[in-house]
């Protein structure tokens, strides 16, 4: 992609235009972006996709205004976190490659990392920023670990989940949220403050 496209997909995807939300979305309030904290460990998988992708986790980025998403933008989040989900068969590390926490790009099977790698790069060539698409960690009411990708707007973070379609608000799923991507660093990672059911719970009151 030429610097002239890029630039012309960053005006498409990311304008001064509300996306057609609801009423709370187009108001958003505080609570509506997670709170980071910290610098925290980076999960392994990461760690050893970085040394395979060092370009892709040396990105440094200085603190901006959120972007606000257009109707454009909004269908092409959609649309990439379905067809992710409908290209890629769920399977484990141990399935696919014999060990654990392989991050890599799927090309057919793959498990949660790997449909958020690929959801991250397809947005990214779609001129969304990388430092509001963010791998993150979350436990699942099961105590299961999880990842999914969060999109960073000023109408809220938002969710891109492989084991579901609808991209949801984070506090409207069900997940407690314990660390993500840095949003000044895709090396490095923070930990997530409010990310807990009762602080999120609590917050929304």
């Amino acid at each position: 992609m030429t610097n002239s496209s890029r630039a012309l997909a960053v005006a498409l995807v990311m304008l001064g235009v509300s996306a057609p939300m609801n009423t709370a979305m187009t108001a958003p309030k505080p609570q509506f972006s997670m709170q980071t904290g910290s610098v925290t460990s980076q999960p392994i998988g990461h760690y050893e996709f970085c040394k395979q992708h060092h370009a892709e986790c040396a990105i440094r980025t200085k603190s901006a205004a959120l972007p606000r998403l257009t109707p454009h933008g909004w269908d092409i989040v959609r649309d990439v976190n379905r067809d992710v989900n409908a290209s890629i068969t769920p399977m484990t590390d141990a399935e696919a490659f014999g060990r654990e926490e392989v991050w890599s790009y799927p090309v057919d099977v793959g498990d949660c990392e790997d449909f958020v790698l690929l959801k991250r790069q397809k947005l990214i060539k779609a001129g969304f920023s990388a430092a509001d698409l963010l791998i993150t960690v979350v436990r699942k009411p099961d105590g299961e670990g999880h990842a999914v990708l969060t999109l960073r707007s000023a109408q809220g973070d938002f969710v891109l989940d492989n084991l579901v379609d609808d991209v949801k608000l984070w506090t409207d799923t069900p997940y407690t949220y314990l660390k993500r991507q840095a949003s000044f660093d895709t090396g490095r990672w923070v930990t997530i403050e409010n990310g807990t059911t009762d602080v999120m719970v609590g917050a929304l009151k």
